[in-house]
């Protein structure tokens, strides 16, 4: 992973809270249920063992690809550049055909959340948005279709 991660400052914050959890308590509670799981004899036939090993290894990964981004993260400053749409915006757009109004964050692909609202720059409508002003119409083609948009704000 020698590309840069794009993070917002909030999005690197929850990732250093993240590594430090994984590494000072999770970790500290993953070898105590080793310990346990040891002390019930054969390891050959001990699920409890098992089970604890494998997570102890997906924990050992999440923290190597957490360190991973943050040392290649790069932050984007939060906001628009004089109204146009860029890394950090928000912005409200219309979609033409339902005529509902939504308003996204765009955010790197590391903390892209639909359910959120924070839509990554690579994604169809992300990037179809990068560049534009309040006032902008843009075909977009997504997963259903192709559908029109409209810049509302860029905030």
């Amino acid at each position: 992973m020698a590309d840069e991660v794009i993070l917002t400052k909030e999005g690197k914050e929850e990732l250093e809270k993240r590594l430090e959890f994984l590494k000072l308590t999770k970790r500290a509670e993953i070898t105590e249920r080793i310990k346990t799981a040891r002390e019930f004899g054969d390891l050959s036939e001990n699920a409890e063992y098992d089970a604890a090993k494998n997570e102890q290894a997906m924990i050992e990964g999440e923290i190597v690809e957490i360190e991973e981004k943050l040392k290649h993260a790069v932050i984007i400053k939060d906001g628009a550049k004089k109204g146009v749409v860029s890394l950090g915006s928000k912005v409200d757009i219309l979609d033409e055909e339902s005529g509902e109004v939504s308003t996204y964050e765009i955010v790197g692909t590391t903390e892209a959340d639909v359910e959120n609202s924070r839509i990554s720059n690579e994604s169809p409508i992300g990037n179809a948005l990068l560049g534009r002003k309040a006032g902008d119409t843009v075909s977009v083609n997504v997963p259903i279709g192709t559908i029109t948009i409209t810049v509302k704000k860029v905030y």
